[in-house]
């Protein structure tokens, strides 16, 4: 995750945690995506068991938490 946020912007940071949480819940093809997301295509048979889903994505909600400069404490629920 880190290695590919490296030297993006904001939106492109947001953008990424989007393509993410699309892959991890089977709502986007990996292969589409590959040359955006690289690596983290691995992640898209998480989709497959919803219980993981949350695992896989925490790191990004707190990602997206950041971007947005919130102070709540950070959840994987909408």
């Amino acid at each position: 995750m880190s290695s590919l946020l490296k030297g993006k912007t904001k939106e492109e940071a947001e953008e990424l945690v989007n393509l993410f949480h699309k892959l991890v819940t089977g709502e986007s093809d990996p292969m589409e995506e590959l040359d955006r997301i690289g690596k983290l295509a691995a992640f898209a048979g998480v989709s497959e068991f919803p219980a993981r889903v949350k695992c896989a994505s925490l790191a990004w909600h707190t990602l997206r938490a950041a971007l947005e400069d919130k102070e709540q404490p950070v959840s994987t629920e909408k």
